[in-house]
């Protein structure tokens, strides 16, 4: 079937050439990078291991993404034995009903960034249901304020400099607030204080999930994930099934590999997450609910990972740690900042919304804005071969191929941990 492009092209066009004529964008974009470039050279420098340790990643990413069914399962049965509650949601409509039935009615909400979140577009579905959401990464609020998408995925209000900053905040604060980051930083922790302590539920994503332990791993360096997850009374994960990796060895080498090429010798905080908070100090019964949350649910999206994961010219994809390295040295992206993608951004962006975005015919306007120059592939720490791929899904819209009819999940593997919340 031949694919209409002739309306998304050309207001992706239109989009995409403004950006490249933004003067905030060029300002911010300037900074960014050589401050990316600078950062890295020196960490990797100081961690010299780190390339080989990246080669070791790849074969763990290798055998998880070809195991990943029987990862899956072992990985909820790790939840439920930690006395957290974990859910399989085949597609984006399930993950959302399924945070929309634990949150329930007229709830506040803290948010952790979450690719996953933008993803499913999970902040816009509960606002719409009631609840109130506040995205606590200082990045996404500047951008919850602006009304806009992320534009980076480590670093999503990249293309927004500090006076832009200033002039936000001083609208929404209601007083003046100057263009100076520590000011701006200030004024953020003030107000959201209050947001973490009186939410009902808090929200995270993970950068990698360990299989035999039921581990979390999330990296950060705000701290705003530590609160949200930590002081509400009920604490929800929504992460991709491709994060699962066999062991808990396994994560923290895919995490580390991870914030090094995000330009970290070390991130402010690395939480560990495998359940409710739980105490044995009375008598030595382990009593659950202590200082943080009561009530933990790991919710594990699919929504076309497992068709991706199947077919082996694109299965390296879900290799993508979300590092973000690839963006800084994409020649496109450095004059368009994220308007060079919608919610993945990038060349492997256009994988990755071919599959799990809207298809091939959202997808369209990416693949043939990707250069196929291969800079992604020296920087990235997985290798991914993105120039590759990006060909491989050209030749299917010039024959007219479709991506799949939807149907490859894993529900049939995962059985009954699919479980309804009335169980």
């Amino acid at each position: 079937m031949k694919l209409d492009l002739t309306k998304d092209f050309a207001e992706y066009a239109k989009d995409l050439n403004q950006a490249s004529r933004d003067a905030n964008i060029q300002k911010a974009m300037a900074r960014a990078v050589k401050s990316y470039r600078d950062t890295t050279a020196e960490t990797m420098k100081r961690y010299p291991h780190t390339p080989d340790l990246a080669l070791e990643v790849q074969g763990i990413k290798t055998n998880a993404i070809e195991n990943n069914p029987d990862l899956l399962q072992q990985a909820m049965a790790s939840v439920e034995r930690n006395k957290g509650k974990a859910f399989y949601a085949k597609d984006a409509e399930a993950a959302l009903a399924l945070a929309a039935q634990i949150i329930g009615k007229g709830k506040t909400v803290v948010k952790g960034k979450s690719m996953l979140g933008e993803e499913i577009h999970l902040r816009e579905y509960l606002e719409e249901q009631g609840t109130e959401v506040w995205e606590t990464d200082l990045g996404e609020f500047i951008l919850q304020l602006k009304k806009e998408r992320p534009m980076h995925i480590l670093s999503p209000a990249i293309h927004v400099p500090r006076e832009q900053v200033a002039e936000i905040f001083s609208k929404f604060f209601g007083k003046e607030v100057p263009p100076d980051i520590a000011a701006e930083v200030a004024q953020v922790r003030e107000f959201m204080r209050d947001k973490y302590f009186t939410a009902d539920v808090g929200i995270s994503g993970a950068n990698v999930v360990a299989a035999d332990t039921g581990a979390m791993v999330i990296i950060e360096n705000e701290g705003n994930v530590r609160l949200s997850t930590g002081a509400p009374p009920v604490h929800i994960v929504m992460v991709g099934i491709e994060k699962i990796v066999p062991t808990f060895s396994d994560a923290m080498k895919v995490a580390e590999v991870t914030w090094r090429y995000a330009q970290y010798g070390i991130p402010g905080y690395v939480n560990i997450i495998s359940g409710p908070s739980k105490t044995g100090d009375i008598e030595k019964v382990t009593t659950y609910g202590a200082h943080g949350p009561k009530e933990f649910y790991v919710i594990f999206v699919d929504n076309g990972r497992s068709l991706m994961a199947r077919d082996e010219r694109f299965s390296q994809a879900l290799h993508c740690l979300r590092c973000g390295g690839c963006m800084y040295e994409c020649p496109v992206f450095q004059v368009t900042a994220g308007h060079f993608g919608y919610t993945y951004l990038g060349g492997i962006g256009s994988i990755w919304t071919a599959f799990v975005s809207g298809g091939l015919e959202k997808a369209a306007p990416l693949l043939y804005t990707c250069l196929r120059c291969g800079r992604c592939v020296e920087r990235c720490p997985m290798s991914i071969n993105v120039p590759e791929m990006v060909g491989q899904l050209r030749k299917m819209i010039v024959n007219g191929e479709q991506i799949g009819d939807g149907d490859l999940t894993l529900a049939a593997t995962v059985g009954n941990a699919s479980q309804a919340l009335s169980s």
